[in-house]
């Protein structure tokens, strides 16, 4: 198992002492994360983006230039680019740039984001995401794949003879498609053969399992070998305690703050955007939330690697109002505890010599 550590770089006040930290602070921790996170041993570290919402990922590019620039090895990520409403030739002309600052460290994970709001920000039609995300991302990949390209379509000016720059560092950068309940993004997956990132962040396992079956069926259909069919799996948080007891009581008044500040009424009942799990008993028990003693987490990413194969891991540290400290505490506790036993009972072959960057 390879391991990852997500950040949206949420900007909510406290859940429970209502204290908001300035932007400055956020960027400076989220940087700081990163830089340790490297240090710890983890594979990848990954920004969000989002455009609606107590969020400052909204130029997720920009903080992955700082990270850039901090660290040497860790692979750097997005979680995940809105395709959807981007224009693909800043798309490619971006990351392109980083990954050629970074050494090729950049990987997308792409998606139609979990905000609704970007839709009308950026002045698109919502019903025809799906659309935008196709047409979007199959620019993208014409645009980093060939020089001279030729191309029209629907959402944005006809291109003629255009070739980007820069060029990725060494090859086309891995896409990953992001998917929390939606069929339209695994489907795009299989089709062109490329690896899945399932949210895995708020509903029961078995909601994305059925994802990841589906995308596992549709990949094969379109004749791709099925040993490149990577998968890779969200969480919806972690919290370490010594012990199952600790853990209930250190963080149970936290969990369910959290769970309650971020409840969307309007959203009720639409799946992947609240959680069903709204005490940290429930949690614990079923929930994709990563909460409890080193042993339990173990057993839960086991559990969920039985069902879903994946080789790919991703956690986060800073959704739930943890101080900065705690922050890095957590995440070094999780490199020695748990870290080494899950890889070792699920190795992965992703990013190792033999797992080619081009697909």
């Amino acid at each position: 198992m390879k391991f990852s550590v997500l950040s949206l770089i949420g900007h909510a006040p406290h859940p429970l002492t209502g204290r908001l930290a300035s932007p400055a602070e956020r960027f400076a921790e989220v940087i700081g994360t990163g830089v340790v996170a490297e240090r710890l041993g983890f594979d990848a570290y990954a920004i969000g983006e989002r455009h609606a919402g107590p969020f400052l990922s909204s130029s997720p590019s920009v903080v992955l230039g700082a990270l850039a620039a901090r660290t040497s090895t860790i692979r750097l990520l997005t979680g995940v680019t809105v395709v959807a409403i981007l224009d693909p030739v800043r798309v490619a002309e971006d990351f392109a740039t980083l990954d050629q600052i970074s050494g090729g460290r950049i990987e997308l994970v792409v998606g139609k984001g979990a905000e609704s709001g970007h839709f009308d920000l950026f002045g698109l039609d919502e019903d025809r995401q799906w659309d935008l995300q196709k047409e979007k991302y199959e620019l993208l990949r014409r645009l980093w794949g060939e020089e001279g390209v030729d191309w029209s379509g629907e959402f944005r000016p006809a291109l003629r003879n255009t070739t980007t720059l820069p060029r990725p560092y060494a090859g086309v950068p891995r896409v990953w498609h992001g998917s929390a309940t939606s069929l339209h993004s695994l489907e795009l997956a299989a089709l062109h053969g490329d690896p899945l990132f399932t949210a895995n962040a708020i509903q029961p396992r078995a909601a994305y399992a059925r994802l990841i079956d589906h995308y596992r069926e549709r990949f094969a259909a379109h004749g791709h070998d099925p040993a490149r069919a990577h998968v890779a799996a969200g969480s919806g948080g972690l919290l370490i305690a010594d012990t199952p007891r600790q853990a209930v009581e250190r963080y149970k008044e936290l969990y369910e703050a959290k769970v309650a500040q971020s409840f969307r009424p309007r959203l009720e009942g639409r799946a992947g955007y609240n959680t069903p799990f709204r005490t940290i008993e429930e949690a614990i028990a079923g929930g994709p939330q990563l909460i409890g003693s080193p042993q339990q987490i173990i057993d839960k990413i086991l559990g969920w690697h039985e069902v879903y194969g994946h080789g790919l891991q991703s956690i986060s540290v800073d959704g739930f109002g943890l101080s900065h400290d705690e922050q890095i505490e957590t995440l070094q506790r999780f490199a020695e505890d748990v870290a080494p036993v899950v890889r070792r009972e699920a190795p992965s072959a992703l990013w190792d010599r033999s797992d080619a960057r081009l697909r």
